[in-house]
């Protein structure tokens, strides 16, 4: 998939459940999903890219309860610390969605009426009794179960506790959808990402399908059910619904949902994988919708080596990463951290040294000594470039022609870490060509190849400034400014060597890009 694609690009985040504050794991799938719009619209593409809040279920009615609060109040307030993290964290989304928004209710009614009509034995009308978990709003199997310490609790895989319930209610007939999701898993090998994830869905689906109940009578906090409003809609046939919602479902002929369904990526975490790749695209097949081309299903964060819990007291908000570190520096800690799918570790020591070393001593220094250099030495102005070297052919060339191909074909599959990787490669190499050149000694035996030397540092500067933009935006955009480069010229296809810097183009005195941090201060 490495080759240039310019279709319109959909991505969406799992929207948040509102039982509580966002915590650094929100922060984390926020700006994965970020990156990859921002990547995308940098590379030429229309990009749509939705986040939200998820806010039916008995566990929200429960939580606003015991805060003394009427649901919907109780979800305005927790939304609206959602809305102000993809503020805080320069989220570039064009939707936020709510599910007590009337569109939803709206497009989540349809698309039941849309299953009854097209599959009428698909939505039937029985009695549920088994082991839900209210924390997980989810229901087990007896063999899924275990034991607590207690020797009578029973608790879900994820270690939340289960109570027997028995309510009458509407069934999905999942069971009959298994061979059909195999079939389409098999056609679309890129449905499932990574391809750990693919496989542990596939073995829970060759275990055969049980029919999941899609209504709850127990409470009435969420979508009433269409022509039952003794029922609402279980919450994840509500909550999955919000990805077609935004593009103006049930209203097909949508100039939005026309031009961007299906998805091109639901970016969720890996405990909701089963409800995105199995109930979701057969939810979509009884409507008679088409199914997203990917669910990439990433890891957790952990802190220091342990799991984020209120518990341990490790749980770190957004803002504490912003307030220590800087927001820039924040963004690219977690996509240079984090492999493909993987989980990751943060730990304030590793953060540090991280930064220090990639953004202040390698592209921040890089830039500062350069662009310090051409002001000095140049009349504040981008040199002009005499007869170029090999050692200068190969720094362009790498710039120019090798750097973006090899970005894409990891950006596009949500490497972002190897992304960086290949990035830094080329900061390596021009901070290398800096110290060989050493154009501060060629100030006095060779002023004009000083002068090259400074144009070949400069553009590839700007090159760099424009392929970082998706990770760092603040920091690629103060490198841009600084070189004078015109808004419309800061995309990916002017990182050739068409665009290259204009001989005479006035500077300013150049500013830091990426302090450097003081590790014991930090620390206290």
């Amino acid at each position: 998939m490495s080759s240039h694609d310019t279709s319109p690009f959909y991505i969406t985040t799992a929207i948040s459940y509102v039982n509580g504050k966002p915590h650094l794991g929100h922060a984390y799938e926020q700006i994965l999903t970020d990156v990859m719009a921002r990547f995308q619209r940098l590379d030429g593409r229309e990009v749509m890219f939705l986040t939200g809040t998820d806010e039916h279920g008995q566990k929200v009615a429960k939580t606003a309860e015991t805060r003394g609060m009427e649901p919907q109040a109780f979800c305005d307030e927790i939304s609206e610390s959602f809305r102000d993290m993809t503020t805080q964290l320069n989220i570039s989304n064009d939707d936020f969605i709510r599910t007590t928004e009337e569109r939803h209710y709206k497009a989540s009614q349809a698309i039941w009426t849309a299953i009854k009509e097209n599959n009428p034995d698909d939505i039937y009308l029985g009695k549920y009794d088994g082991w839900y978990s209210v924390r997980d709003e989810a229901y087990f199997a007896e063999d899924e179960l275990t034991t607590a310490e207690d020797g009578k609790t029973k608790l879900a895989p994820t270690g939340a506790e289960v109570e027997w319930v028995e309510e009458p209610c509407y069934f999905f007939k999942l069971s009959a959808y298994g061979d059909k999701l195999l079939e389409y898993y098999d056609a679309n090998p890129d449905f499932i990402q990574p391809e750990a994830r693919r496989n542990e869905i596939k073995a829970f689906v060759k275990r055969g399908l049980q029919d999941i109940s899609i209504s709850r009578t127990t409470f009435k906090w969420g979508v009433p059910v269409p022509n039952d409003p003794d029922h609402v809609m279980y919450v994840w046939l509500d909550a999955l619904t919000n990805y077609i919602t935004a593009l103006g479902y049930p209203d097909t002929n949508d100039e939005k949902y026309e031009k961007f369904w299906p998805a091109n990526y639901h970016v969720i975490g890996k405990d909701i994988i089963r409800f995105h790749c199995i109930y979701w695209p057969a939810f979509l097949m009884a409507a008679n919708l088409e199914v997203p081309h990917t669910v990439f299903a990433h890891g957790f964060i952990n802190v220091e080596g342990q799991k984020m819990s209120k518990s341990v007291g490790n749980v770190i908000a957004p803002q504490d990463l912003i307030d220590a570190y800087g927001l820039d520096q924040t963004r690219y800690l977690l996509m240079r951290e984090v492999s493909h799918g993987n989980d990751g570790n943060f730990s304030h020591e590793h953060a540090v040294q991280r930064i220090n070393s990639d953004l202040a001593n390698g592209l921040g220094n890089l830039a500062q000594r350069s662009l310090s250099m051409i002001y000095k030495n140049c009349d504040g102005a981008i040199p002009e470039a005499g007869a170029l070297s090999d050692e200068d052919q190969v720094l362009l060339t790498h710039a120019y022609e090798k750097l973006l191909p090899a970005i894409r074909g990891e950006a596009n599959n949500m490497r972002f870490n190897r992304m960086l990787e290949l990035i830094w490669r080329l900061v390596i190499d021009a901070n290398g060509y800096i110290d060989a050149q050493a154009p501060w000694g060629l100030k006095k035996t060779d002023p004009e190849r000083m002068k090259t030397v400074l144009y070949v540092l400069a553009d590839v500067i700007r090159v760099l400034g424009i392929a970082v933009q998706s990770v760092t935006p603040e920091a690629g955009a103060k490198i841009l400014n600084q070189l004078k480069i015109a808004e419309g010229e800061r995309s990916f296809a002017n990182m050739s060597k068409d665009y290259a810097l204009k001989s005479g183009t006035e500077i300013d005195q150049p500013e830091g890009v990426f302090p450097r941090l003081d590790t014991k201060e930090e620390a206290t």
